[in-house]
């Protein structure tokens, strides 16, 4: 899991306190600046969907056109009771749409030396991101939540500092090159989004968050914005993050316990939704932006 931990701190480092007073609540609250882009392919901006404002009253997200696009997959879903077969659905729907079986159909040119990038599909990539989250995939993963909602990326093997530092642009080209040759990529994961959200609505009807866990060393992993009259904090999460749907499970991966609500809207994927297919332990990857926090002992 992505926990971008910082080792020998306590608890309490790096926490301020200014929520105090009405104006610097207002601003923990908000998305900042720096950590947006002003334009986005959702039908949300970024400083709507990455603010506290949204983990508290979630709406749906949707990715421009996708539904619409690929409309043709959902009638098929609807009339699937079974989970495991609609997954089975939606991969034998993926490896047809995207040709993942037959590459020279995509427009691969036979004998091409570099087939290897042609072959990083969607679940090449989560995989990937399972097994190092700071790696290629996981570069190729948090531009592509860049680039679909405006939450620019906070840490990739370290702070990025922005999106004029040297730590940005190495991250930046690591991205462009995992997307470079390859097949639709970014589209194959504007559907793998799309399908999970169809799955947790029709598995959670009603329900609008999850409860879920993340393993820290300390509250100074994460880029604290505040505190609430509760104790709890408000932080801003890099663009995209592990977390764990099973608490005794984030107890492998730091001394306390963080725990958020987050809105289904922000799931990007689980290693659930594919049974067979997506391995490891209850793992949800979940798009960023400001939420309020949980700390505890384990």
């Amino acid at each position: 899991m992505d926990n971008n931990r910082q080792k020998g701190s306590d608890i309490g480092s790096g926490a301020g306190d200014p929520g105090r007073n009405p104006a610097d609540a207002w601003s923990a609250a908000a998305l900042p600046q720096a950590a947006r882009l002003c334009l986005n392919r959702c039908n949300l901006p970024a400083g709507i969907l990455g603010s506290l404002a949204y983990q508290r009253h979630p709406v749906p997200l949707a990715i421009d056109g996708v539904r619409d696009f690929h409309a043709d997959l959902c009638r098929r879903l609807d009339p699937v009771e079974d989970h495991r077969a609609r997954a089975q659905c939606f991969v034998d729907y993926m490896t047809v749409r995207f040709c993942l079986e037959h590459l020279e159909e995509a427009g691969l040119t036979p004998g091409r030396r570099k087939k290897s990038r042609a072959n990083a599909n969607y679940l090449r990539q989560v995989r990937g991101w399972s097994f190092d989250s700071d790696g290629r995939e996981g570069a190729v993963l948090k531009y592509w939540a860049e680039t679909r909602f405006g939450l620019l990326a906070r840490h990739h093997g370290g702070p990025l500092h922005g999106r004029g530092s040297a730590a940005y642009v190495e991250f930046q080209t690591e991205a462009v090159r995992g997307i470079y040759g390859t097949n639709a990529l970014e589209s194959q994961l504007d559907l793998l989004y799309t399908y999970c959200q169809y799955e947790l609505r029709r598995q959670h009807p009603g329900l609008n968050h999850l409860t879920l866990y993340r393993g820290i060393n300390s509250i100074g992993d994460h880029e604290v914005l505040g505190r609430e009259p509760d104790g709890g904090y408000l932080v801003l999460l890099n663009n995209l993050n592990s977390f764990t749907s099973d608490r005794e499970r984030a107890d492998e991966f730091g001394d306390y316990l963080l725990t958020a609500q987050v809105p289904l809207p922000k799931v990007f994927f689980y290693n659930r939704l594919l049974p067979g297919m997506l391995k490891g332990e209850d793992e949800y990857v979940v798009i960023g932006g400001v939420y309020a926090v949980r700390i505890s002992t384990l």
